[in-house]
């Protein structure tokens, strides 16, 4: 599809405030230190785990109240108000370092992260789908991922220059700092809402509606128009969760963005852990990490090649992603990283894909509130990720216990080539 030339100053206005937006949001100098932080407050392991189940529940609670909102009021204005919760949070942090400051600041954070979720995909999609440049989409969210991990890399670099020259505190002001910017550089997106979709009741007939998914058309309720009495967040809720249970196709796009997703964003936790068993020495551990980071950056920058892989091809990816993961981590040496950057990469790119193959299937206006509903199914298969991968790997090692984390990704290709997904 070609983007009209009066309309190609808007795509890249859009596309700069992406990628702006969101290196600035992961250019958080806490990153690398908040856990030592902690334990220099006098905190135990289990109270840290315990902030990490907060940081997590706050996720998980807010996700699709969020998304509905989103929809209901302004993606635009949950999209400036998540950095702002979390400069709250890190603030309290520096000034009043202790256990409930945490908590707090973990549960701001939470909320943040979960306004951010889906409002930032659905606006994307939408200004683009707007403009007729939804083809796009894939490139841009995954450069928006790689500068994400770039904003990583940057705040690993420079919070111990920080640190070193001021402490905590002129970490965590750095951290607040590069926050505001981010809700400032959230002002410039532009938003144009479309025109309410019908709601769907509970015994609606389900219409065919042309798509710009590759494998078949979509489906979108009808229905009479919502009652003039009832909230409008009321009816984004509805039609969001009528659109996934009515249309089989988006329901399936939901579960594989929370299948591709979520292993692999719980195993990045333990990849220290990993480079730690090859019998690295702990200066070199951040260069291991710099590698896993690399092969992220390169599977957001492939999506446009990406798009063009066949169920097949999507299988396949997954198959040889949790095949070098494994790979990599038994064999319990630094090298093992290379496979590993590659696995991540590969991982990376069908997380992108996971998110296209969903924009792409919903045809309803609540897209916020469906992009959030599978967030919220990552955030779950997560917190139960986290505790299954404490028990394997206390009793065979990190290095198995990744082995056989991907194994679920063999059955998630299967279920690909079935046509189902």
């Amino acid at each position: 599809m070609l983007v009209a030339p009066a309309r190609v100053p808007a795509t890249r206005r859009l596309a700069a405030t992406l990628y702006g937006y969101a290196f600035l949001t992961d250019l958080v100098l806490l990153y690398p230190l908040y856990v030592l932080l902690f334990a220099d407050t006098g905190l135990s392991v289990g109270q840290i785990s315990s902030l990490f189940v907060l940081w997590a529940a706050a996720g998980i609670v807010l996700e699709v109240p969020s998304g509905v909102w989103a929809d209901a009021v302004s993606r635009r204005l949950l999209l400036c108000l998540a950095p702002l919760l979390a400069a709250a949070g890190f603030a309290l942090w520096v000034l009043l370092p202790s256990y409930p400051a945490f908590a707090v600041g973990f549960l701001l954070w939470g909320a943040g992260g979960a306004l951010r979720s889906g409002a930032l995909e659905a606006l994307v999609f939408t200004e683009l789908e707007r403009l007729g440049a939804a083809d796009r989409y894939a490139r841009l969210i995954g450069r928006a991922r790689t500068a994400e991990v770039l904003g990583a890399v940057g705040s690993g670099v420079l919070a111990g220059p920080a640190y070193a020259l001021g402490g905590y505190l002129a970490v965590g002001a750095a951290s607040v700092a590069t926050c505001l910017l981010a809700a400032a550089v959230a002002a410039r997106f532009p938003e144009h809402r479309p025109p309410p979709a019908p709601a769907l009741p509970s015994v609606a007939p389900v219409v065919p509606l042309p798509s710009a998914a590759p494998d078949g058309p979509g489906v979108a309720p009808d229905g009479p128009l919502p009652g003039d009495d009832e909230p409008v967040w009321l009816d984004s809720l509805r039609l969001g969760l009528g659109e996934v249970r009515a249309d089989r196709r988006v329901r399936a796009a939901v579960l594989l963005v929370a299948a591709v997703t979520a292993i692999w964003g719980g195993l990045d936790e333990y990849t220290g852990l990993l480079a730690a068993d090859t019998g690295m020495a702990e200066v070199g551990v951040p260069l291991l990490l710099l590698l896993v980071w690399a092969g992220m950056t390169v599977g957001g920058l492939l999506a446009p090649l990406g798009e063009r892989l066949s169920h097949r091809g999507y299988a396949g990816l997954l198959v040889f992603a949790a095949a070098a993961t494994a790979a990599g981590a038994l064999l319990r040496h630094p090298a093992g990283f290379l496979l590993l950057a590659a696995a991540f990469a590969a991982f990376q790119l069908a997380r992108v894909l996971a998110d296209v193959r969903l924009q792409a299937r919903i045809a309803g206006s609540a897209r916020a509130t469906v992009t959030s509903l599978a967030g919220m199914a990552t955030d779950l298969t997560v917190v139960a990720f986290y505790g299954g991968y404490g028990l394997l790997a206390g009793a065979v090692g990190n290095p198995a216990a990744f082995a056989v984390a991907v194994l679920p990704y063999l059955l998630v290709a299967l279920w690909l080539l079935t046509g189902r997904a």
